[in-house]
């Protein structure tokens, strides 16, 4: 699929093309992002229920979110046909919500991750070409190699905490 162009680019309007495009999202970004996410997700709740505590979440979502998440939260449980985003409250926030989480809780992830800053801007890097994806439109060539970079970097990061002694990976 090397070389897919954005079907909205073309002047004619082809079934096949929309297809492929979402074929080759779906095969090349959709799934890392889907993995960033989870992973970071993971990172946060591992880091700040053991060093924090467990109910870190209410301490970090402020009153406005808090709000949004639980009408979201009425929403799926009124309408019982559709799948709970998780478990836990994490599963409701944006990229950019777990990064604001891990800034402002920097002082806890750098007695974990020594680089602690860097990851903060990388993940920034990857919030507008996440959006793009997530609204199911085409990043180009650039965005997509930011979301491979981070991917391939967050796996890494994740394998290393799985190694380091007195660090449990937790689910939320």
């Amino acid at each position: 699929m090397a070389g897919i162009q954005d079907f909205r680019e073309t002047s004619e309007f082809s079934r096949h093309r929309v297809d492929q495009c979402g074929a080759y999202l779906g095969h090349k970004s959709y799934w890392k992002l889907y993995a960033i996410e989870n992973y970071l997700r993971v990172i946060l709740h591992s880091v700040l229920s053991v060093q924090f505590r467990e109910d870190w979440f209410d301490t970090y979502i402020g009153k406005k979110r808090r709000q949004e998440i639980d009408r979201l939260k009425k929403d799926y449980l009124n309408t019982r046909v559709h799948t709970l985003p998780g478990r836990h409250d994490i599963y409701y926030l944006y990229l950019s919500d777990l990064n604001k989480i891990m800034s402002a809780s920097r002082h806890l992830f750098e007695k974990v991750i020594e680089d602690v800053d860097s990851w903060i801007v990388k993940i920034e890097g990857v919030r507008l070409p996440r959006n793009l994806v997530g609204h199911m439109n085409f990043p180009n060539r650039e965005d997509r190699k930011r979301i491979d970079k981070l991917y391939g970097e967050l796996s890494t990061l994740v394998q290393k905490l799985e190694r380091k002694p007195k660090f449990t990976v937790r689910i939320p």
